[in-house]
């Protein structure tokens, strides 16, 4: 099928995008059946031998000393599930559920794990049949796994908790049923190998970056428009100026906004101006925003070796003959990389705000007071840079790093722990405040070219222009001005106000 992932690749973000939000069908690669079945057959021998091994024959954590008899391995597997399912907060996002469920078949199916072939055919069915776990999205410390998360999630493996299918909750048994999958029963090693894992944040990052990425270069579009309409230079933008300080991301901003700017009428009514430099929040859109862009490369190398990682324990090496306790569902690799985003896409959002005030003050940009038409009796868009301002204000809060946070867990035996779930989910916010910035100096923008007429901005500058002034109109007088931000939030998010601007310049970084 076009439109399929295998579990048991390499995955990259994009393909947990596909599944997440497009539906794509997943499929277990071939070449992992051996593997798992291979694993399996080791956990199997291991507990007929009457072997203690945690996890399988063991109680978990600080329990970990306490030895299971043979006839209660399926009842420990069961209640690991039910009572480390103990989340709180708002649920998580079906699209973040599906990114979980596909994580965890694809860190399963390496055969590592030690579970049958059963639980992870039965992960993937959930996702192709749209059966999605009810889970919240607070609880995880980020060590030991997305403890809470990942349990609420595989309850539904056994028929317990709640779950949506075709837009509607019921009980996880019900919603199997109706879509007609059966719960099964845990074995040995098959829901502690469910619930340590690190896919929880994993899953959460991967949306945000990727998000992330696509707004870098909305960004740069915004700073274009706006250094258009303050009549700025180019001259900053020069590939000569990155070809002497070359990292990558500045690169490919200075060629984006050269490109939107290019054979601007605007640009060149002022060639010959006496001003002799721009503020940095025009000046450095190539430093700053490259310098994001780069962070956030780093950040999704990060989350695909993740991706393709093993995070369970302990681990099942079968052609050794090993099972090794270790730590790799800690989640600092991860709640390290998080944290970094959360920076850069702040600083996305704190230079673009700048810009916006830079439009609506007068005595720098030239432009009337908060661009109104008639200032005095009309505001004009004064309010939405407070509405920036608070957004860059929040996100300040936000951006410091949960991982600097450690608390012990299982009375000390967990004594270290990532809080990689939080950093995630945080970054998520700060990204969703970041969005709405760059709306709101986009808003501006388009507002303050307008005072330029009969003069035209150059064809991308242009191009974006259009697409905001096809659903939002000029504001000549004062008006509610929510739904215009929502309208170019949707422009953004649909990617029509990208795809339009590379209509006229070519294809941006």
């Amino acid at each position: 099928m076009k439109n399929e992932v295998e579990v048991g690749g390499k995955l990259q973000i994009s393909d947990v995008v596909r599944v997440a939000r497009e539906r794509a069908h997943v499929r277990l690669a071939e070449a992992a059946k051996p593997k798992i079945a291979a694993s399996r057959a080791y956990v199997e021998q291991l507990v007929a031998g009457n072997q203690t091994v945690y996890g399988l024959t063991t109680g978990f954590g600080k329990l970990a000393n306490i030895r299971i008899a043979q006839q209660d391995l399926q009842a420990l597997q069961r209640n690991l599930l039910l009572s480390h399912a103990f989340g709180t907060g708002e649920l998580l996002s079906t699209e973040v559920v599906r990114a979980m469920l596909l994580l965890r078949a694809q860190s399963l199916a390496w055969g590592f794990s030690g579970v049958r072939q059963t639980v992870i055919d039965l992960l993937i069915s959930c996702l192709n049949k749209g059966v999605h776990p009810q889970v919240p999205s607070q609880g995880s410390v980020g060590a030991s796994g997305d403890l809470a998360p990942l349990a609420h999630m595989s309850l539904l493996l056994i028929g317990e908790g709640k779950a949506e299918y075709q837009g509607e909750w019921l009980d996880a048994h019900e919603a199997l049923r109706r879509a007609g999958l059966k719960p099964i029963v845990l074995e040995a090693k098959e829901g502690l190998a469910l619930i340590n894992g690190t896919q929880a944040m994993t899953g959460i990052g991967s949306l945000v970056v990727h998000d992330a990425q696509l707004l870098a270069t909305v960004a740069d579009i915004a700073g274009a428009m706006t250094l258009e309409a303050l009549k700025g230079t180019l001259r900053a933008f020069d590939a000569k100026v990155s070809q002497v300080r070359p990292h990558i991301g500045a690169v490919q901003v200075s060629d984006n906004v050269r490109r939107i700017g290019a054979n601007s009428p605007i640009h060149q009514s002022h060639a010959n101006c006496e001003k002799v430099q721009d503020p940095y929040s025009l000046r450095c859109i190539p430093q700053v925003h490259g310098a994001s862009r780069d962070a956030l490369k780093h950040v999704a190398e990060v989350l695909e070796r993740e991706i393709y990682s093993v995070t369970d324990n302990p681990l099942i090496f079968a052609n050794e003959q090993e099972v090794i306790s270790a730590g790799n569902f800690h989640g600092q690799p991860v709640a390290l990389a998080m944290d970094y985003s959360k920076l850069a896409i702040s600083e996305l959002a704190n230079i673009s705000e700048r810009r916006t005030a830079f439009l609506q003050d007068s005595s720098l940009s030239g432009l009337p007071p908060f661009l109104a038409q008639s200032g005095g009796l009309h505001s004009g868009l004064m309010i939405t840079q407070y509405t920036a301002a608070s957004l860059v204000s929040e996100n300040k809060v936000l951006a410091h790093p949960a991982s600097a946070d450690s608390i012990p867990t299982s009375a000390n035996q967990e004594d270290h722990v990532s809080m990689g779930t939080i950093a995630a989910r945080q970054a998520g916010m700060i990204l969703e405040n970041a969005k709405t910035v760059i709306a709101i100096e986009l808003l501006n923008a388009a507002q303050a070219l307008e005072f330029h007429k009969p003069l035209e901005p150059g064809p991308g500058a242009k191009a974006a222009w259009r697409t905001i002034r096809e659903r939002v109109p000029f504001a000549d007088t004062d008006r509610i001005m929510t739904g215009d931000l929502a309208a170019v939030k949707e422009l953004m998010a649909s990617g029509k106000l990208r795809g339009n601007v590379e209509k006229a310049v070519g294809s941006l970084h």
